[in-house]
Protein backbone atom coordinates (compact mmCIF):
# COMPACT_ATOMS: atom_id res chain seq x y z
CA UNK A 1 0.00 0.00 0.00
CA UNK A 2 1.59 3.49 -0.81
CA UNK A 3 -0.17 6.62 0.66
CA UNK A 4 0.66 10.02 -1.48
CA UNK A 5 0.48 13.67 0.22
CA UNK A 6 0.76 16.51 -2.30
CA UNK A 7 1.43 20.53 -1.40
CA UNK A 8 2.37 23.33 -2.85
CA UNK A 9 -0.74 24.31 -4.05
CA UNK A 10 -2.60 27.96 -3.90
CA UNK A 11 -3.50 31.19 -5.97
CA UNK A 12 -1.18 32.78 -8.31
CA UNK A 13 -1.55 35.40 -10.68
CA UNK A 14 -1.48 34.70 -14.45
CA UNK A 15 2.00 34.04 -15.69
CA UNK A 16 3.03 33.23 -12.37
CA UNK A 17 4.65 29.81 -11.30
CA UNK A 18 4.09 26.88 -8.81
CA UNK A 19 5.62 24.10 -7.46
CA UNK A 20 3.74 21.17 -6.24
CA UNK A 21 5.75 17.96 -4.28
CA UNK A 22 3.84 14.24 -3.98
CA UNK A 23 5.80 12.68 -1.23
CA UNK A 24 5.16 8.88 -1.25
CA UNK A 25 5.35 6.45 1.94
CA UNK A 26 4.43 3.00 2.51
CA UNK A 27 5.30 0.44 -0.11
CA UNK A 28 7.44 2.72 -2.34
CA UNK A 29 9.17 0.28 -3.52
CA UNK A 30 6.93 -1.18 -5.50
CA UNK A 31 6.76 2.14 -7.48
CA UNK A 32 6.73 1.48 -11.19
CA UNK A 33 5.98 5.48 -11.82
CA UNK A 34 4.67 8.67 -10.77
CA UNK A 35 2.33 11.11 -12.07
CA UNK A 36 0.01 14.00 -11.57
CA UNK A 37 -3.20 15.07 -13.09
CA UNK A 38 -6.12 17.77 -12.71
CA UNK A 39 -9.59 18.23 -12.37
CA UNK A 40 -11.08 21.19 -13.04
CA UNK A 41 -14.98 22.34 -12.01
CA UNK A 42 -16.88 20.01 -14.35
CA UNK A 43 -14.67 18.66 -16.13
CA UNK A 44 -13.21 14.94 -15.96
CA UNK A 45 -9.50 14.07 -14.54
CA UNK A 46 -7.02 14.50 -17.08
CA UNK A 47 -3.39 13.70 -17.71
CA UNK A 48 -0.54 16.32 -16.75
CA UNK A 49 2.53 14.63 -16.84
CA UNK A 50 4.49 10.88 -16.02
CA UNK A 51 7.73 10.08 -14.86
CA UNK A 52 9.28 6.15 -15.26
CA UNK A 53 11.68 5.02 -12.87
CA UNK A 54 14.40 5.12 -16.05
CA UNK A 55 13.58 9.28 -16.01
CA UNK A 56 11.34 8.85 -18.82
CA UNK A 57 8.66 11.59 -19.15
CA UNK A 58 5.51 12.70 -20.60
CA UNK A 59 3.50 15.73 -21.10
CA UNK A 60 -0.22 17.09 -21.59
CA UNK A 61 -0.06 19.15 -24.79
CA UNK A 62 -1.66 21.90 -23.09
CA UNK A 63 1.11 21.81 -20.16
CA UNK A 64 4.23 20.90 -22.69
CA UNK A 65 6.88 24.04 -22.52
CA UNK A 66 5.62 25.16 -19.25
CA UNK A 67 5.15 22.46 -16.76
CA UNK A 68 8.40 20.04 -15.80
CA UNK A 69 8.02 16.94 -13.76
CA UNK A 70 10.98 15.67 -11.96
CA UNK A 71 11.67 13.47 -8.75
CA UNK A 72 12.90 15.12 -5.81
CA UNK A 73 16.11 14.69 -3.45
CA UNK A 74 14.11 11.80 -1.95
CA UNK A 75 13.85 9.15 -3.88
CA UNK A 76 9.62 9.05 -2.92
CA UNK A 77 9.33 12.40 -3.82
CA UNK A 78 8.21 13.77 -7.12
CA UNK A 79 8.00 17.62 -8.40
CA UNK A 80 5.56 19.23 -10.94
CA UNK A 81 7.07 22.75 -11.66
CA UNK A 82 4.01 25.43 -13.09
CA UNK A 83 5.79 28.32 -15.10
CA UNK A 84 3.37 30.59 -16.99
CA UNK A 85 0.14 29.70 -15.35
CA UNK A 86 -3.03 30.32 -17.29
CA UNK A 87 -6.36 30.94 -16.00
CA UNK A 88 -7.16 27.55 -17.79
CA UNK A 89 -4.67 25.49 -15.52
CA UNK A 90 -6.94 26.05 -12.18
CA UNK A 91 -8.00 22.56 -10.52
CA UNK A 92 -7.58 20.15 -7.96
CA UNK A 93 -4.23 18.52 -8.76
CA UNK A 94 -3.63 14.64 -7.77
CA UNK A 95 -0.07 12.75 -7.28
CA UNK A 96 -0.75 9.20 -8.83
CA UNK A 97 1.44 6.64 -8.36
CA UNK A 98 1.25 2.90 -10.35
CA UNK A 99 3.12 -0.43 -8.91
CA UNK A 100 1.27 -3.13 -7.39
CA UNK A 101 -1.48 -1.16 -7.15
CA UNK A 102 -2.44 2.72 -8.27
CA UNK A 103 -2.95 5.22 -5.94
CA UNK A 104 -3.78 8.82 -5.29
CA UNK A 105 -3.53 11.72 -2.95
CA UNK A 106 -5.80 13.80 -1.72
CA UNK A 107 -4.94 16.57 -4.37
CA UNK A 108 -4.09 20.03 -3.64
CA UNK A 109 -5.85 22.91 -5.31
CA UNK A 110 -4.57 25.63 -7.84
CA UNK A 111 -6.28 28.83 -8.46
CA UNK A 112 -5.02 30.89 -11.60
CA UNK A 113 -6.44 34.70 -11.72
CA UNK A 114 -6.53 36.91 -14.47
Amino acid sequence: QVQLVESGGGLVQAGGSLRLSCVASGNIFMINLMGWYRQALGKQRELVAIITNSGNTNYANSVKCRFTISRGNAKNTVNLQMNSLKPEDTAVYFCNARGVETSWGQGTQVTVSS
